[in-house]
C-alpha cells in the first residue's frame, strides 16, 4: 500500500477499477483523435497528392512522388524556383484552390494520363504522366514539360 503513497491506507479493488477506467478511456479517446496521414497508392491518389502539395508549396512533398531521373528532377528545380518567386497573395490563391480532374486516360498498364486544372486558374489545363515504377506511381515532367514531336 506503500507504493501509492497513502501510508496504511490500501485503494480498494472500486477504486482501482475506476483508476485504470480512466487511464484506459484517456488513452482511448486521444489515439481515435490523432489524423495519421494516408500515403496514397493509386494513380489518383499520387496525381492529387502530387498536385496538392504544388498548389501548397509544399515542394518536399511533392518531391517523393517525382519519378527519380536527371531530367525530371532538373524540371523539378525550375519549376519550384519559378513557383517560388511569385508572390504571397498569388501563393495564397494557389494554396486555398481545388484540384479539377479533367480526365484520366491509360496508355497502357504503367503509364496513366491526367489533364487537370485547379479552381484559381480553370482555364489552365494542365498534363501529368504518372508511371507505375517498383510498385508505385510516380509523376514524369517530361511528358508535360518537353516540347511535343
Amino acid at each position: 500500500c506503500f507504493f501509492f503513497g497513502f501510508g496504511k491506507r490500501c485503494l480498494t479493488l472500486t477504486m482501482i477499477k475506476n483508476v485504470l477506467f480512466f487511464v484506459a478511456f484517456t488513452a482511448i479517446v486521444f489515439s481515435c483523435n490523432t489524423t495519421a496521414k494516408k500515403n496514397p497508392v493509386t494513380d489518383t491518389e499520387v496525381a492529387t497528392t502530387f498536385i496538392r502539395a504544388v498548389l501548397d508549396n509544399d515542394f518536399v512533398t511533392a518531391e517523393k512522388y517525382l519519378l527519380k531521373d536527371e531530367t525530371n528532377q532538373q524540371y523539378f528545380e525550375s519549376f519550384k524556383h519559378q513557383y517560388q518567386t511569385k508572390n504571397e497573395a498569388e501563393l495564397a490563391k494557389y494554396k486555398s484552390a481545388d484540384i479539377i480532374i479533367n480526365e484520366m486516360k491509360s496508355e497502357s498498364d504503367s503509364v496513366h494520363l491526367v489533364n487537370y486544372s485547379n479552381t484559381y486558374e480553370k482555364e489552365a489545363k494542365n498534363n501529368l504522366k504518372l508511371k507505375w515504377v517498383n510498385g508505385q506511381w510516380f509523376v514524369d515532367l517530361k511528358y508535360t514539360l518537353e516540347p511535343k514531336q
